[in-house]
């Protein structure tokens, strides 16, 4: 099965699934997914799971990048921050949906790896190595903010960048298990919170969140 076939099975998948927004399915069927995984994994890249990329990181399944995009809720322009770059994989969803992409990854080589993948794909999306926990303040507010670990809390830098009106998805819960996948919405000083369901994610790593439990 050739790419194309394979990215046309993904999306007919998460039809299935429950993806009903037609720009979220377009844009998962524009970014080239088997060109942000590791060589070996490549022939199964559009299948229905997460898929190691190194240190200890993973790339989501599709499922889960196109549920979180969609609790995103974007339009075109959107400023958007992404906390976990990863591969660089749902950044570019995220830029195929027009948003002004922020992203930030701690580990070095990722975040070299995914600047350069982005870069020569296309995608306008402006990467930073660092720690997650603070976010950008730089750029606040945010229409949009994803994270993608799984962290005890939510970082409270995180929802102050957070723009009126403006939408929060995270993982909540302990790191390799299970947790629970939320979008918050912020209205002035009110937090509406909407559990989307079960998800493993990798744990949100940060040196302001160990002092905090510390």
């Amino acid at each position: 099965m050739d790419e194309q076939e394979a990215q046309a099975r993904m999306i007919a998948l998460l039809k299935e699934q429950g993806i009903t927004d037609p720009r979220v399915l377009q844009a998962m069927a524009a970014v080239p997914r088997h060109l942000f995984v590791p060589d070996g994994y490549v022939e199964v890249a559009y299948g229905d799971f997460a898929l190691p990329i190194g240190h200890q990181q993973t790339i989501s399944q599709p499922y889960i990048v196109a549920l979180m995009t969609e609790a995103l809720e974007i339009s075109p322009g959107d400023r958007v921050l992404e906390i976990g770059t990863g591969s660089g994989y749902q950044a570019a969803v995220l830029a195929e949906l027009g948003a002004d992409v922020y992203t930030i990854e701690r580990i070095p080589a990722l975040y070299e790896e995914a600047k350069i993948r982005l870069q020569a794909l296309g995608y306008q999306v402006h990467c930073k190595q660092g720690d997650g926990y603070e976010g950008w303040p730089e750029f606040a507010p945010y229409d949009g903010i994803i994270v993608t670990a799984a962290a005890p809390e939510i970082p409270s830098p995180l929802l102050e960048q957070l723009a009126d009106g403006g939408r929060l998805v995270i993982p909540l819960g302990a790191g390799y298990g299970y947790q629970n996948l939320w979008k918050i919405v912020k209205e002035g000083e009110t937090l509406h919170k909407m559990n989307l369901g079960s998800v493993a994610f990798v744990p949100f790593v940060s040196r302001q969140l160990r002092r905090r439990q510390s």
